[in-house]
């Protein structure tokens, strides 16, 4: 993967993407009070690609945070890169601009600079983003997904949004919009959980043969957070292999970790709320790992996933990996 002088690489639009990013997903009411000041210290330590969502519920927040270091010259709105995400309660192709227009106002933005869906399930439109039936169970709703890539490159005809893009896909569902006749804009990228346990090799090799950027969420193996991930599953950044490979960069393996997956040519995206990790794992750009430690780490895959989809399962648009 080629970065340029500021550590971008260009989509298959054109556009430029920062090869690190901040990611704003905060599990409770905690985490996002927190968010807003931990979004203005990303931005200070020089992170300059936020990943954000409709269903987080923090843009109101991220908004604060990017305007406050706008006005006090730290950054400028074009310096940005903010990633928002489509509901799946609006993938019906009259809700997408709706939902856009939604994050827009909370962010106080003219635009996105990257929109994609953020999972190939489409929910019950309504006021509840996570509908559910008496028996807990999410209640689905059958939308033609093509139709709803339409209804984005709408948005992106309209100005609204620079670059659109998917995440969770897997190769069949990218071969769906890929395949789609008078299809205007192909996906830039495919957002979606790989770290050193779950390697994603069929779908980076896909989406690198279809000129598609694949971005890792989770490229640290999850924050454990209890509503997604199996609390059985290993750590990864305790794994001894790792371990051993960091100690010999005189590293830490989170930092190991994020730097495997960029040379893999994979935008990673990275969440903590303290200062020294942050400025810790910026420093991704100034070392190298060697061919030799790339094939150690591509031997830890498990094809494990921590994040916890479950409760999607049934809808006909699963399942999600491509082991």
């Amino acid at each position: 993967m080629e970065f340029d002088k500021d550590h971008c690489i260009k989509m298959n639009d054109g556009n430029k993407i920062p090869a690190v990013g901040f990611g704003t997903y905060s599990p409770d009411a905690v985490q996002k009070s927190k968010c807003e000041e931990a979004t203005k210290v990303a931005i200070e330590v020089g992170f300059r690609h936020i990943d954000g969502a409709f269903v987080y519920g923090t843009e109101e927040e991220v908004g604060r945070a990017i305007h406050e270091k706008i006005e006090d010259g730290t950054v400028k709105r074009e310096d940005i890169f903010y990633t928002g995400k489509l509901g799946s309660t609006f993938h019906r192709p009259e809700l997408v601009r709706s939902c856009l227009e939604q994050s827009l106002k909370k962010l106080k933005f003219d635009y996105l600079d990257l929109f994609i869906i953020h999972i190939p399930v489409s929910l019950k439109p309504g006021p509840d983003l996570s509908p559910m039936d008496e028996n807990g169970k999410l209640i689905f709703d059958i939308v033609d997904l093509r139709q709803t890539w339409e209804a984005m490159e709408a948005c992106k005809d309209a100005g609204l949004v620079k670059s659109i893009g998917v995440s969770n896909f897997n190769i069949r569902q990218l071969e769906m919009i890929l395949n789609k006749p008078g299809l205007k804009y192909k996906p830039v990228l495919n957002q979606v959980e790989c770290h050193p346990y779950l390697k994603q090799s069929k779908l980076l090799a896909f989406c690198k043969s279809k000129d598609i950027l694949l971005e890792a969420y989770c490229a640290l193996g999850s924050q454990r957070d209890k509503m997604w991930v199996d609390q059985s599953t290993p750590v990864l950044l305790e794994d001894p292999v790792l371990g051993a490979i960091a100690k010999k960069y005189n590293r830490s393996p989170a930092l190991v970790a994020l730097r495997y997956q960029l040379q893999r040519g994979i935008v990673v995206l990275f969440k903590s709320f303290t200062r020294k990790r942050l400025e810790e794992n910026f420093q991704v750009f100034d070392f190298q790992l060697s061919e030799e430690d790339m094939k150690t780490i591509d031997g830890m895959n498990k094809n494990r996933s921590y994040v916890n989809l479950e409760p999607f399962f049934g809808h006909p648009q699963f399942p999600i990996i491509d082991e």
